[in-house]
């Protein structure tokens, strides 16, 4: 079991994928061919940024200590059509339940909660084309060349739900940590205060032959769907459990209302945490006030058809019987896989047309953005004047100068494209 110290349940991380290998220019230099043909090869694809499940891991803590990555770019072309190796894939590991954001929109990018799921975070760049892809009817001896695309680059922000098949909740100091570990080995931090546990604990029980994962809640209260006592980071951890056990403070003055507080706050939070099957534990049997409210609860329980029984993790006493009917519930539910989160509403987006683009002032200056230029740009040589001549046949063939004329530009006018500055030539 972690300690708490070491539980991270949320990361951010800076993905950088590999840049693509530069194009070459280069000829065919034989002994009898004095003239030969362009022969430079394509550079390698840089390697893309991976996401990929490591069912060993049970926190985001390594991923807080390293938040930055970056895959292999793509080896340069040579001469004699020799192309460039493609730079490897860099593989992130991180635990199941791992939920992948992008920070600057909040798009949900992945939900990974198989033991072999994986994701691209970042992609990496396309190699540049060697001059021998150039060569045509027109021009048999192109002197340019591309520069490799550069690779994406983005903050990912994860968030970890535990995935457990019993969620234990509760009041604080409803004794949640004290069951835990009278039924497992983990070894939570137990202390007749509130608020003892500030991190999920997760623990397995054996019951009659069968393994049963169960996430200790630190203890919720009132507003917790809001975010009161960090309630909101809590609840999200019995979203993925298949069933909850209710733990009821035998010693305090109203466990029914403390029952009501608490399923009050799951439906706030989520109509299928409200949905999720109940068992509900009625703790520290071992006091005689404890005895006597059970008294009069146990039949309340009954009343609701709620399936209620007494405990006293201190003691041991109901415990089993209690994870016993756990275990029938988690029986008699449909086998499934852990589900990933279900979007309120689907995202449906038209499909991208690369070569749009927009052009604007900025300042003094022009903006022109859109994904095709912005990449024609990046993979444009500017120390190769022929690769610079290419370039304006492309904006003309892609209407960026007559756009930009209407827009008012002038010779010497500064045009910016991605991370370049142009100085604008008619």
């Amino acid at each position: 079991m972690q300690d708490e110290s070491l539980f991270f349940d949320e990361a951010k991380i800076f993905v950088t994928a590999g840049n693509g290998g530069n194009g070459c220019v280069s000829f065919r230099r034989e002994k009898f061919v004095p003239h030969g043909g362009p022969n430079g090869g394509h550079g390698g694809n840089g390697g893309d940024v991976i996401l990929v499940v490591n069912p060993h891991l049970n926190t985001l803590f390594n991923l807080r200590k390293h938040p930055h990555w970056q895959a292999e770019r793509g080896a340069h072309g040579q001469g004699s059509d020799k192309h460039g190796k493609n730079g490897a894939d860099l593989l992130v590991p991180v635990p199941r339940g791992t939920l992948a954001r992008d920070a600057e929109t909040g798009e949900l990018i992945a939900d990974l909660v198989r033991a072999d799921d994986r994701t691209i975070v970042a992609r990496g760049g396309r190699g540049g084309r060697g001059n021998a892809a150039f060569a045509s009817s027109t021009n048999q001896a192109p002197r340019w060349a591309e520069k490799g695309e550069p690779g994406e680059e983005r903050t990912i922000v994860l968030e970890l739900k535990l995935i457990a098949d019993v969620g234990i909740i509760g009041l604080p100091n409803a004794g949640k940590s004290t069951f835990l570990a009278s039924i497992t080995a983990a070894r939570p931090k137990i202390a007749a205060y509130p608020f003892t546990t500030l991190a999920p604990n997760l623990g397995v029980a054996i019951v009659d032959n069968r393994d049963i994962v169960l996430a200790d809640i630190p203890g919720l209260i009132e507003g917790a769907h809001t975010g009161t006592g960090l309630g909101d980071k809590f609840l999200r951890h019995i979203e993925r459990t298949r069933v909850l056990i209710h733990l009821l403070d035998g010693a305090s003055d109203d466990p029914l209302a403390a029952f009501e507080t608490i399923n009050r706050e799951l439906a706030q939070y989520s109509a299928r945490l409200a949905e999720k099957p109940q068992i509900v534990g009625f703790n520290k049997m071992d006091l005689p006030d404890a005895q006597a409210r059970w008294q009069k609860l146990q039949k309340t329980f009954a009343k609701r058809k709620i399936e209620a029984g007494a405990i006293s993790g201190a003691t041991g006493a109901g415990v089993r019987d209690l994870l016993r009917a756990a275990a029938q519930r988690l029986s008699d539910l449909p086998r499934e896989t852990p589900v990933a989160v279900e979007e309120e509403m689907p995202v449906i987006r038209p499909a991208e047309d690369e070569s749009a683009f927009v052009v604007a002032r900025e300042g003094h200056a022009f903006r022109v953005r859109g994904k095709k230029v912005e990449r024609v740009v990046a993979m444009t040589n500017f120390d190769q004047e022929e690769a610079i001549l290419r370039l304006h046949r492309v904006f003309k063939g892609m209407g960026i100068t007559d756009a930009l004329t209407r827009a008012g530009v002038r010779e010497g006018d500064k045009v910016r494209i991605g991370e370049v500055e142009l100085e604008w030539r008619d």
